[in-house]
């Protein structure tokens, strides 16, 4: 029996261990909390980093499998990557994953090779980058973000005028989320339309499937810029899709990137130009797979792992999406504990397919700073694209969430 080794155990990656089993594989898991529900679905546990490049190298030896997988984990992405090309296993360029995973090194690629791209510094020091928002690198308010983490974990904006106060606030946020102590100022994109969500496949460097969706934000939210949801179809014409499918191609191609899955964040701009916020070697978080296998009828979760094993995945093509699908992260806009999420019994009977929420009364929550304070994840159904875009955009009026 083959072997693959999973990079992450948490509640939203159980599903690419069902799918490893369901395809047949022996499931080796490493993960670095005690109380991950992954290790009691795996056939063999081991409580390690998936950070930890070395050892994980020494695991995926000892256990001699035959595929590496960090599934819906950008930070365990770039030890999948290192492990798969020391030991010949399928997998990407190290080089090229250190690059989307990075966000400096991905502004710098991305200019170098003329992609549109926000003016963007990036700095060890919060000093010397409160310096150049206060003076005139950027011409714009601007966004701050750490280079190397994910879920939109200590992503803050800064305006002109803000205090020093404030805006020491946010850089040393930003600056506390990054492991390598790094953090990239970049200036702010107005986008035209909703910001592009999505995932994506390649197969030996060629994007043969891409579902894009409409992010929704929460704009009274702790951090705004974490997304609520996101809705499928997008809602623009196939000629803008197809610009956005042609460029995310160019940089596949530029970096040599081989059968991999993504996960989009991109913009587009009112003359349509192309804007790769985000392009992460993984598959989404928050079930966007499982979102977009009721879309189009692509298993991207099993996308995953037979690329992670090296199977034949030519037979996967864009296909047709049929119907109008969304996930949405239930969520608290203030930390305390949780008494009860309350639908609309509309909603309820007609909306939601699956209910993933989590959370139980009398747990405690998190006030939503970054993907990981949802209290879970409903994906919903609609009628329309009116209704879809108008129930994820005010969310308020059918879902509460309640606090002792």
């Amino acid at each position: 029996m083959k072997k693959i080794l999973l990079l992450g155990g948490s509640a939203q990656q159980i599903i690419a261990i069902e799918a490893a089993k369901r395809l047949g594989y022996y499931t080796v898991l490493c993960d670095y909390l005690t109380d991950n529900p992954g290790r009691y679905l795996a056939d063999k546990f081991y409580l390690r980093s998936t950070t930890d490049k070395e050892t994980i190298l020494n695991i995926a030896k000892e256990e001699r499998v035959d595929g590496v997988v960090a599934y819906a984990s950008e930070p365990a992405a770039l030890t999948s990557a290192y492990v798969s090309e020391n030991l010949g296993l399928p997998g990407n360029p190290y080089k090229s994953v250190e690059i989307l995973c990075n966000k400096d090194k991905f502004r710098e690629f991305l200019t170098i090779h003329g992609f549109f791209t926000p003016k963007a510094r990036s700095y060890g020091a919060v000093e010397a980058a409160f310096d150049d928002i206060n003076g005139d690198i950027f011409q714009s308010s601007v966004i701050v973000k750490p280079v190397d983490s994910s879920g939109s974990k200590g992503v803050s904006r800064i305006k002109k005028g803000e205090s020093q106060n404030a805006i020491v606030q946010k850089l040393e946020n930003a600056m506390d989320y990054s492991r390598r102590k790094c953090i990239i100022v970049e200036e702010f994109v107005e986008k035209y339309g909703y910001q592009i969500a999505g995932d994506g496949l390649s197969v030996n460097g060629r994007l043969v499937f891409r579902c894009f969706g409409n992010d929704h934000f929460d704009i009274h939210a702790p951090n705004p810029f974490v997304p609520v949801a996101a809705s499928f179809p997008y809602n623009m014409p196939d000629i803008v899709q197809e610009k956005i499918h042609l460029e995310i191609q160019r940089l596949l191609t530029l970096l040599g990137m081989k059968t991999c899955t993504y996960n989009f964040d991109l913009r587009i701009d009112k003359d349509y130009n192309v804007y790769l916020m985000e392009v992460a070697p993984r598959n989404g978080g928050n079930y966007i797979p499982q979102v977009i296998q009721y879309a189009t009828g692509v298993d991207l979760v099993e996308c995953a792992i037979k690329a992670a094993m090296g199977e034949d995945l030519s037979y996967i093509t864009s296909g047709i999406q049929k119907g109008f699908w969304s996930y949405y992260a239930v969520h608290s806009n203030y930390g305390g504990i949780l008494d009860k999420v309350v639908l609309g019994d509309s909603v309820r009977q007609n909306n939601i397919v699956d209910n993933y929420i989590k959370k139980k009364k009398g747990d405690e929550m998190n006030a939503f700073t970054g993907a990981g304070d949802t209290l879970g994840c409903l994906i919903m159904k609609f009628e329309s694209m009116n209704q879809m875009l108008e129930m994820m955009d005010n969310s308020n009026k059918w879902i509460k969430v309640r606090r002792k």
